[in-house]
């Protein structure tokens, strides 16, 4: 039991700046007050003293403000970082190593009991601020959600899911955010610099750009060259674009490339 305490309080230290020591984490972290209390309260619960189980679950809320059904699954390492007004369901698993913010609900959408109705989350997931996970699917190892989205389908392990309905991006190089890795790939509230979809359309849509005005000047300039031959005057327009000016660099600081 010690040796799980001492690993969530070890992760705390690893992945908020904010923690100085494991005093402060002992006495000042909701979160892992939550999960502490979870653990007394999953093994009555698994045992048949369903009421005693969530009698405790009740008191962590009050104390914490974090919502943990005692019939839900933790894994080790498992971060709740601020996560006031956190839900989590009764048919939830959270695998090692998560970190869920606040104002996150892991819910379900069925009303039959028995079922798994609620999200399981794979390792090392990183649920940001304000995001609603519901249904009763799995959010691969290494997901990240993004703040506030609304995800209502599985996410493949790596990926980002952002927006509302949430829209899926893979990962480029299926990392996980784990922040134990040989490289500190933990991020926090799940932001990375190319999840966000509208900038990934609108840098393409300047690359795009960017390489017509090339193809548009290089034809101008064989133009040029085909009617320095002939006889004729120069039939190239006046106005024709024989060298780029496209600002494809201002463009893309301008979206945050």
């Amino acid at each position: 039991m010690f040796s799980r305490i001492r690993s969530d309080i070890q992760c705390i230290l690893d992945r908020d700046p904010a923690a100085r020591s494991t005093w402060e984490v002992i006495t000042c972290y909701p979160g892992l007050h939550a999960v502490v209390l979870h653990r007394p309260a999953h093994w009555c619960w698994t045992h048949g003293f369903k009421w005693l189980g969530r009698f405790i679950s009740h008191l962590s809320r009050f104390f914490t403000g974090i919502e943990i059904h005692p019939g839900a699954k933790l894994g080790r390492r498992v971060f709740f970082d601020h996560a006031m007004g956190t839900v989590v369901g009764e048919t939830a698993e959270i695998g090692d190593g998560c970190t869920i913010y606040q104002g996150v609900t892991l819910g379900g959408t069925s009303l039959y009991k028995g079922a798994k109705r609620h999200p399981t989350l794979g390792k090392d997931v990183v649920v940001s601020a304000g995001a609603k996970v519901l249904g009763g699917f799995e959010v691969g190892d290494g997901a990240k959600i993004g703040s506030n989205a609304v995800v209502i389908k599985p996410v493949p392990a790596g990926a980002t899911a952002v927006g509302i309905p949430a829209r899926i991006i893979p990962s480029k190089e299926g990392v996980s955010a784990d922040v134990t890795s040989t490289e500190r790939k933990f991020s926090a509230y799940g932001i990375t610099q190319d999840d966000d979809p509208v900038s990934q359309a609108l840098r393409g849509l300047v690359d795009s750009a960017s390489g017509q005005d090339h193809q548009i000047a290089l034809l101008w300039k064989a133009v040029e060259q085909l009617s320095a031959r002939l006889a004729d005057s120069d039939c190239v327009p006046k106005d024709a674009a024989r060298k780029e000016c496209f600002e494809a660099e201002k463009l893309n600081q301008l979206i945050g490339k």
